[in-house]
C-alpha cells in the first residue's frame, strides 16, 4: 500500500511539473503582453574588483535588450509595443549550480532539476514582483579570468545562467549573451557549428541571400557570430549588430512562416 502511495504522489508531481512545464511555454510564447525578464548579477570569482562593478550595475546598463527585442519583434508582426522588460534584481546568496564539461545526460537533467529548482529559491524576492524569466549573470574580472564558463538557458523552468566579464567594455557583448539565452528558455535552438563556432548556412546567417554572401553585415542572435568569410567570424560588439532570423522567429512564436 506504502510503495503505492508513494508512486501514485511522484506521478502526480510529474503530471503536475508537465502541466507547469506546458504553461509556461505557452505563456511566455503568446506575445499578447510584456515578458519580463529579471537579471540577477553575481560575483563568479570573490574578487573585490568584480564586487565593485556587481554593486555598480543598473537596469540602464542592460537597456540595449530591451530596444534590440522592441525593434525585432514588428518584422514579424508582433504588434506589443514592449515585448520584452528587463529588471535588475538583487543578488543571490550563491551561485547557481555549476554544469560539468561534457557531462551526460543524466548529469545534464540532474543539473538542470538543481538549477531550477535554485532559481526558485534565489527568485523569491520580498516585496517585488516575481519576474517570467530568470537570468542568472554570474561576472567575471577578466584581468583574473581569460576564458569564462559556457552560458546556458533553459526552456524547462524558464531559468538562464550567462557567464560574462565584468567590464563595462564589454558590456555590449555581455548583452548580446544575456539576449541569447533568453531566447533559448523561449524555445530558440542555437545556429552555429558546435565544433568549430561557425554560423550555419542559411539559418544562422542575416543575410543568407547576400550577393556577395561575404562579409555579413549582420550576426543572427542564435548563431552569436558574424560570418567574414567562409573560414573566419568575429563576434559582435553590440545588439544593434545583430537580427532575430525567420528560424528563430519561428521557434519562439513571432512567426509560423
Amino acid at each position: 500500500m506504502w510503495k503505492i502511495f508513494r508512486v501514485t504522489v511522484l506521478v502526480l508531481l510529474l503530471i503536475g511539473v508537465s502541466a507547469m512545464t506546458w504553461f509556461d511555454r505557452i505563456t511566455s510564447t503568446s506575445w499578447q503582453n510584456t515578458l519580463w525578464v529579471g537579471l540577477f548579477p553575481l560575483n563568479g570569482d570573490g574578487s573585490e574588483a568584480t564586487e565593485q562593478y556587481v554593486r555598480s550595475l543598473t537596469v540602464a546598463d542592460f537597456a540595449s535588450i530591451e530596444t534590440f527585442f522592441a525593434g525585432e519583434a514588428p518584422r514579424f508582426g508582433v504588434s506589443v509595443t514592449r515585448p520584452v522588460r528587463v529588471e535588475l534584481y538583487p543578488s543571490p546568496r550563491s551561485a547557481p549550480p555549476m554544469l560539468a564539461p561534457h557531462a551526460g545526460y543524466l548529469a545534464t537533467a540532474w543539473w538542470s532539476l538543481k538549477v531550477r529548482w535554485f532559481a526558485h529559491r534565489a527568485a523569491d524576492i520580498p516585496g517585488r514582483a516575481p519576474s517570467k524569466i530568470r537570468v542568472f549573470v554570474v561576472y567575471h574580472d577578466p584581468a583574473i579570468e581569460e576564458h569564462v564558463p559556457h552560458s546556458l538557458g533553459l526552456q524547462k523552468g524558464l531559468v538562464g545562467v550567462v557567464h560574462a566579464f565584468a567590464d563595462k567594455q564589454m558590456r555590449g557583448e555581455n548583452n548580446i549573451i544575456i539576449a541569447h539565452e533568453t531566447l533559448h528558455t523561449l524555445g530558440a535552438t542555437d545556429k552555429y557549428d558546435p565544433e568549430s563556432g561557425a554560423p550555419l548556412y542559411p539559418e544562422g546567417y542575416a543575410e543568407p541571400d547576400r550577393a556577395p554572401r561575404f562579409p555579413q553585415a549582420k550576426a543572427e542572435i542564435m548563431a552569436g557570430r558574424l560570418a567574414v568569410s567562409a573560414t573566419e567570424q568575429e563576434m559582435p560588439q553590440d545588439l544593434r549588430d545583430v537580427i532575430v532570423g525567420p528560424a528563430t522567429a519561428r521557434e519562439i512564436g513571432w512567426s509560423r512562416r
